[in-house]
């Protein structure tokens, strides 16, 4: 939306008192993310300018929206390229159709630019609300990412983030994959690293030896993203995902047995309806065998017009208490996996500016390293890891 206001002569401003016109872009992936959503709106309501609402929240419940601010324009989910319209029309727009023209959508800050390569998802899990919002599967056309990424480097990115609902589902609408991609995006020279989004174990399996043979490339970061969501077989089937967790250990090991300094980063969520204690204690086997560097843990929440919604649900109570426990295994074992790299040295590329005067940088393998002694954003340099916690490395630059 960004990228074509601009377009169209917009300016974005920093606030909006400065404005003429408020979007407010929606989530509605979680219950308590929603709440604020609602909680914004009205806020923004009281300010008197004009209201544009967008994002998923629009297009998985439009008459809850509608309530709310019954004068505000609605921009669907699938439906972004109507923002414009939306903005200069003097009367209120409701676009919640899916949108006919494909625009690739890009956010440049500092040194990361982030591209999304698809928009919605081929899955169908049963506790999801954002397959409700992004109905279809819709792949941007290779050409137009390849050079929203060239553009990206020529403004100095050096880090391009490649981003999706399931990247590894690229490409299935247009006879096209996310390796291809990824080759023709590698084409292009420059000092850049890429980082691969989010994918589906199920997508994934599919595709592992062409995606494996690509993180070869020393400008690929040796990162993926793999939600496995439970360690439970039983959870698995009641959520619908494709796989085993058998199938999700294999897939884990063959990569790590080919790219030993890979990062596996996961989703789990917490108290969706069937895990009893067996299964969670299952899913806490998993964290402590595959030791994930980084885990996005949720509690499960029920999201309206969803089959998980319509299931017997977990005690609110019991799915905290599990929380809790989840989250001191994960902290155990990422602080583990860091603890590994105190005293060795780094090779770090530097992205974005921390707090107190540091900077963060990135090993090859993605794990946010804090340098409080260099000050440049975009230079590769040696570091000397010196601390470790479960969310990062801290080190020193070495002269």
């Amino acid at each position: 939306m960004m990228t074509l206001l601009k377009e169209s002569g917009h300016e974005i401003v920093e606030n909006y008192s400065q404005a003429d016109a408020i979007i407010l872009n929606t989530c509605a992936v979680r219950l308590e993310t929603e709440e604020r959503m609602k909680q914004r709106i009205k806020e923004l309501r009281k300010i008197g300018k004009k209201l544009v609402i967008a994002g998923c929240l629009v297009s998985s419940e439009p008459a809850l929206v509608m309530n709310l601010a019954p004068e505000s324009s609605l921009v669907g989910a699938q439906s972004v390229d109507k923002i414009v319209e939306a903005v200069e029309s003097p009367t209120r727009r409701i676009f919640l159709e899916d949108s006919k023209e494909l625009i690739t959508p890009r956010v440049f800050e500092g040194k990361i630019s982030i591209i999304p390569i698809a928009d919605g998802c081929a899955g169908d899990c049963n506790f999801c609300i954002t397959k409700l919002a992004r109905k279809k599967l819709r792949s941007y056309p290779p050409r137009s990412i390849v050079n929203a990424v060239k553009e990206a480097i020529t403004n100095g990115a050096v880090e391009i983030e490649l981003t999706a609902q399931d990247t590894a589902a690229y490409g299935l609408d247009i006879n096209y994959s996310l390796p291809e991609l990824i080759k023709d995006v590698l084409e292009i020279e420059g000092n850049y690293m890429i980082r691969i989004g989010m994918m589906t174990p199920e997508l994934a399996m599919k595709e592992i030896d062409d995606i494996i043979e690509i993180m070869k490339d020393r400008r690929v970061y040796k990162f993926l993203h793999l939600p496995v969501q439970s360690g439970d077989d039983r959870v698995l089937k009641l959520m619908n995902r494709k796989y085993t967790v058998d199938e999700y250990k294999q897939l884990i090991k063959e990569i790590r047995n080919k790219i030993p300094l890979v990062n596996i980063t996961t989703d789990i969520i917490i108290g969706h309806p069937g895990e009893d204690e067996e299964a969670f204690n299952n899913t806490l086997g998993l964290i402590k065998e595959l030791k994930f560097e980084r885990i996005h843990l949720a509690m499960y929440s029920i999201r309206p017009n969803t089959k998980s919604a319509l299931m017997p649900q977990v005690p609110d109570p019991v799915k905290k208490e599990r929380m809790r426990i989840a989250n001191k295994v994960y902290e155990d074992v990422a602080y583990s996996v860091h603890s590994e790299y105190i005293g060795s040295n780094s090779l770090v590329i530097t992205t974005e500016y921390g707090k107190k005067g540091s900077i963060i940088g990135r090993t090859i393998n993605y794990i946010p390293v804090i340098v409080k002694d260099y000050n440049k954003l975009g230079d590769w340099i040696n570091v000397k890891i010196t601390e470790a916690s479960f969310f990062d490395l801290r080190g020193q630059l070495i002269q």
